[in-house]
């Protein structure tokens, strides 16, 4: 038996799987469902597509940038457990407010006066949902398995995640909205039911006072964390690795209808390839490292991606040089020349990404004391949030200054090649950690 097979069989880890693969599923569903409507069927302007999109990006992003030294304390001085179930229940409220919003739009009632405000509400309702879900989601795994099975376990969820991200963004893309509005408050109760099967997880701590003072519980969690060197190098990766996630999430929408000329369900089949292969790639390294935590693969991943990257880029250039005159449905765009290229172009950058970025959350669950586990998650999310509004606002500058979203893509590209720089940092400091003594 295997450990992925051994560990989906036991009740120390399933539950919590299923919950987070419940917990991604729904939100994939919410946003996309709002995302695609709000982009296909209110707005008919790039401009005011732009700002829906940039404004939503920015509400999500904001409660991890200001609530992750909070979460993290929490994670670390209370039961991680009861946390999740607690979280869970708040799920079913917000996702009754994204429900109203979906349907008001959909009725084309108080559009611009209610329903957007609800439906940015419970996307910053759902982004603080996943700021204190998320230090759980990895710093529980130490807590319940075995140090062999760290790696696996973080595989798994990662995959996982990404199975269900598949799976919300494709019914977003093909369900009716008003579907999609039941739908989202009916897996909230459901995730909310597996929540409690997950076992207790106390903390492993003296237990201390919270900190309320946001900014100044940031800084110090950051400054804590950030004195191991791994620590230190994983953090710095992973966050200039979703700077440039947050660049080509961006680019993907505008490029998919104005240059790929995509229908929604084409654009919704961009995010299944995409998720399909982080999924792929999230497996792949725990094969390729037979369970051990190391950053070896890393440089060589993001370098992959980026010439990925490259070709994704060349591809576009060559489609929109013969670019279709209307949106074409999925089996047109499926037909059309060079769409499979397209496809692999966009696999090959999520296997790699993928192959990329799960080592370096290994590393900051398996490097620090099991009762730090959390609040290093946290801070590491403190730095991605603003690593990702930077990439952002780097992203719709360039816009403002007239580089179209094609161009923008060799930028990511060149962005690989820094993110190269930080693995081959991580991979020497492991190096190094392993070489001293053990009394060092």
């Amino acid at each position: 038996m295997t450990t992925t097979t051994h560990l989906l069989r036991r009740r120390r880890f399933l539950p919590l799987f299923v919950t987070q693969l419940f917990n991604a599923f729904n939100d994939n569903l919410y946003k996309n469902a709002m995302v695609l409507f709000v982009v296909y069927s209110v707005y008919q302007s790039e401009e005011a597509e732009g700002l829906f999109s940039g404004i939503a990006s920015f509400l999500f992003i904001l409660p991890f940038f200001l609530l992750s030294a909070l979460a993290g304390q929490l994670a670390d001085m209370r039961d991680k457990a009861a946390i999740i179930r607690k979280v869970k229940a708040c799920e079913i409220i917000l996702m009754l407010i994204g429900a109203s919003g979906l349907y008001l739009a959909w009725r084309g009632i108080y559009v611009d006066e209610i329903a957007i405000p609800l439906l940015l509400l419970a996307l910053f309702l759902t982004g603080v949902q996943s700021t204190f879900l998320g230090p759980i989601k990895y710093a529980i795994l130490p807590q319940h398995l075995k140090k062999e099975e760290v790696l696996a376990g973080t595989g798994l969820v990662e995959a996982g995640t990404y199975i269900a991200i598949l799976a919300g963004t494709i019914l977003a893309g093909w369900i009716p909205v008003e579907w999609a509005a039941g739908g989202i408050v009916v897996t909230s109760v459901i995730g909310y039911l597996i929540s409690r099967q997950v076992p207790d997880a106390p903390p492993q701590a003296k237990v201390e006072p919270l900190d309320w003072h946001i900014l100044r519980a940031s800084k110090q969690l950051i400054v804590e964390t950030m004195h191991n060197r791994e620590v230190f190098y994983a953090i710095m990766a992973i966050s200039f690795f979703w700077t440039i996630g947050a660049v080509l999430f961006i680019q993907f929408p505008p490029l998919a209808k104005n240059i790929i000329m995509a229908s929604k369900e084409v654009a919704s089949l961009f995010l299944v390839v995409f998720s399909v292969g982080v999924a792929i790639g999230s497996v792949s390294i725990n094969a390729m490292l037979k369970g051990k935590v190391s950053a070896r693969y890393s440089p060589a991943s993001v370098i992959v991606m980026g010439l990925f990257v490259v070709a994704f880029y060349i591809v576009a250039k060559i489609w929109a040089a013969d670019q279709p005159t209307q949106l074409l449905s999925v089996s047109e765009f499926i037909a059309w020349p060079m769409a499979m290229l397209l496809l692999l172009c966009l696999l090959g950058i999520a296997i790699a990404g993928g192959m990329f970025v799960v080592p370096l959350y290994a590393f900051l669950t398996t490097r620090v004391s099991p009762d730090q586990a959390a609040r290093t998650i946290a801070a590491n999310n403190i730095v991605n949030s603003g690593a990702m509004v930077g990439g952002s606002l780097m992203a719709m500058g360039l816009s403002a200054l007239g580089v179209s979203v094609s161009e923008q893509l060799l930028l990511s590209a060149a962005m690989c090649l820094f993110s190269a720089w930080l693995g081959k940092k991580l991979y020497q400091a492991e190096q190094d950690a392993a070489a001293k003594p053990a009394h060092a």
